[in-house]
């Protein structure tokens, strides 16, 4: 072989170079065969493109999920879904980060089903040390079944944030001083399943799952974490998210959301907290 010419030379280099940084993100990217197990489902489960790809199912027999192998305490944790086009009412895919015990901390996005054509509910909740009831939840500005989307976590020591498309919908802020529990010693795993729940999830209940359209199946890709390990302190890699505050776009993308898209705040129902709202909600 004769020596390469310079524009032979240059598509070489421009090559080794692509495939250098393709593989740094093989490297650096989450995959679905590394990082997860499946919890439930037998075969309902499936992954593609090397662990690049996961998908979840529901049937009349069983829905599925996986749990992440590691355990995180602090950090950003991002995943992309795809969730169940079509008509959905009676499902639920979850996406939550918990621990284990009677006295767990948790993390929760809960995406409802709804009818064809008619928006699916994001529930969200903060669970500290077993105890829950801090709901909020939204409707998208998206169709959140035509493509992927972004659905994050940032939580540090400080607050939790819940972001979509790097949009804050959600805060959470430590108030411990004020005697308001905090998840912040308890490692979680990231967990998802897709189930069945329509005794409750689509208008209370009175929509039930439609079995002629199973199976029901969401999609997942693009998971990240960082940190990806177990954290010993409650620093971020990520500088941006170093401090864990939201710089003015993000506070005025979020009181975007929560005037134009939140349909229920647990602050805020006073009949459901006739003697006064929680605490967390005064502050």
């Amino acid at each position: 072989m004769g020596l390469l010419s310079n524009g032979n030379y240059m598509i070489m280099l421009i090559l080794l170079v692509l495939s250098f940084a393709l593989s740094l993100t093989c490297v650096n990217g989450g995959n679905f065969y590394q990082d997860f197990e499946v919890t439930f489902g037998d075969g309902r489960v499936k992954r593609f493109g090397r662990g690049q790809l996961l998908t979840l199912s529901l049937d009349p027999v069983s829905g599925s999920g996986f749990r992440s192998k590691r355990e995180y305490l602090f950090g950003r944790i991002d995943m992309q879904l795809k969730l169940v086009s079509g008509n959905s009412a009676g499902t639920v895919t979850a996406y939550y980060l918990s621990s284990e015990g009677p006295t767990h901390d948790e993390i929760d996005f809960e995406f409802l089903g709804n009818v064809s054509g008619q928006p699916y509910t994001l529930h969200t909740n903060v669970y500290t040390k077993g105890k829950g009831g801090r709901e909020q939840q939204f409707h998208l500005w998206f169709d959140p079944t035509l493509k992927f989307h972004t659905y994050s976590v940032a939580w540090s020591p400080k607050m939790i944030i819940f972001l979509v498309d790097n949009t804050p919908i959600r805060v959470f802020k430590n108030h411990e001083a004020k005697g308001v529990s905090f998840p912040k010693s308890q490692p979680m795993r990231i967990y998802s399943s897709l189930w069945n729940a329509d005794q409750w999830a689509t208008q209370g209940g009175r929509v039930k799952t439609d079995w002629s359209k199973a199976p029901f199946t969401a999609y997942y890709r693009n998971f990240n974490a960082n940190p990806n390990h177990v954290a010993a302190t409650a620093a971020f890699t990520d500088s941006k998210w170093q401090n864990q505050e939201l710089n003015a776009w993000s506070r005025r993308r979020l009181r975007w959301v929560q005037k134009y898209f939140m349909i229920y705040n647990y602050c805020t129902d006073f009949q459901r907290f006739p003697q006064g709202v929680p605490v967390e909600c005064k502050i």
